[in-house]
């Protein structure tokens, strides 16, 4: 029998397959969905569905019959209110925005997961994701670019440790998605057209600021939209409405697009300014994590990559503290967004990343 590993089972048609396929490769292959939706929640989140939706565990239950696996429902609770859900709204209320699957990533699906099936005898977990884990010739490992760009997953791995990694298998990033589905079809999954889950799971009506103010208990009074000379342009919302570089829902009618340059909770300010305003060249970020290398010393180029959906540019990075680096882009970038990641790659690899803190000039 091969080594044992157990396979992060969502529900969805990705981690599915990651499954078959790793059974196939001749490992001994249990399935675990792991159950992090809060009670007062379950019935919206079963509604919408999405990876920590009541339906995944049904789904992935009955994947795992198919392939004829154990299926276990592992209780993290606890962990995701701690290192996710309270970690959202911490951020937000310090006029951030956060990158909760980052959050996930890191501290549930891998710290809590890995540890919980270590004990119960697993060599390695596996995942669903669009990426790869190498092994470099520098005897560290790293997550590498997968097979197809559109859906790669790469940025929101960056902050994984070495020793998660030197534990984790993720089939899917040799494949294209549409392959992907073709494989689930082929097989006679039951997943093979669960359409993929887009907004946070733990806020299914996408509605961050209405799900702060009813979980958090607190009330965020409204203030003041500034220009960048201090002009007042008319009231806001209540800071948690926005974020850098959101233009729509302002509800300012200023005879052209305007987008927020700032918030600035101390005063209870959002700063408005034209679409030339976004764009920076330099940013300060912190909670650094090096992957493909242990630290730097000196100045590297890089593409670095500052959302989800960026695409990368061309950059310097240096160190200037033991927790910190900036970010030089060789042009502006727009919306540089403090409480989101920067992730700098190598290539195709992760060099490492960090949590953006402030813009610079």
């Amino acid at each position: 029998m091969g080594k044992k590993v157990a396979v992060g089972m969502s529900g969805g048609v990705d981690s599915s397959v990651a499954a078959y396929l790793l059974k196939e490769q001749g490992y001994d292959v249990v399935g675990v969905t792991m159950q992090i939706w809060q009670d007062e929640e379950d019935e919206v989140i079963s509604e919408n569905g999405g990876c920590c939706g009541l339906s995944a565990v049904d789904d992935a239950k009955r994947v795992a019959d198919m392939l004829g696996i154990p299926h276990y429902v592992m209780n993290f609770k606890r962990q995701f209110k701690e290192n996710v859900i309270d970690y959202f709204m911490e951020e937000y209320m310090r006029a951030r925005t956060p990158n909760p699957c980052i959050a996930c990533n890191r501290y549930v699906k891998w710290e809590a997961l890995l540890t919980r099936c270590v004990e119960i005898g697993c060599d390695y977990i596996a995942t669903g994701h669009y990426a790869k884990v190498v092994h470099l010739d520098n005897g560290r490992y790293a997550i590498k670019k997968s097979k197809t760009d559109k859906k790669d997953q790469t940025y929101a791995l960056y902050n994984l440790t070495q020793d998660q990694l030197s534990r984790t298998i993720m089939p899917v990033g040799d494949y294209e998605k549409e392959e992907i589905r073709s494989i689930a079809q082929r097989i006679g999954l039951v997943t093979a057209n669960k359409p993929d889950s887009q907004e946070i799971c733990f806020v299914p009506d996408n509605d961050y600021a209405g799900y702060i103010e009813r979980t958090s208990g607190k009330h965020f009074p409204s203030g003041n939209f500034v220009d960048v000379s201090g002009n007042i342009l008319g009231k806001h919302k209540g800071i948690i409405h926005y974020t850098v570089g959101q233009r729509k829902g302002l509800g300012l009618s200023m005879g052209k697009p305007v987008f927020v340059l700032a918030i600035r909770p101390e005063t209870n300010e959002v700063v408005i300014g034209d679409n030339e305003d976004t764009f920076h060249k330099e940013l300060a970020a912190s909670k650094v994590n090096f992957m493909s290398v242990e630290s730097i010393r000196d100045k590297i180029n890089v593409i670095a990559k500052i959302r989800y959906s960026h695409k990368g540019a061309p950059c310097t990075v240096c160190m200037t503290g033991d927790d910190e680096v900036i970010c030089s882009f060789k042009e502006p970038v727009r919306a540089i967004t403090p409480g989101q990641a920067v992730v700098f790659y190598d290539g195709d690899v992760v060099l490492g990343g960090a949590t953006i803190d402030r813009v610079i000039g």
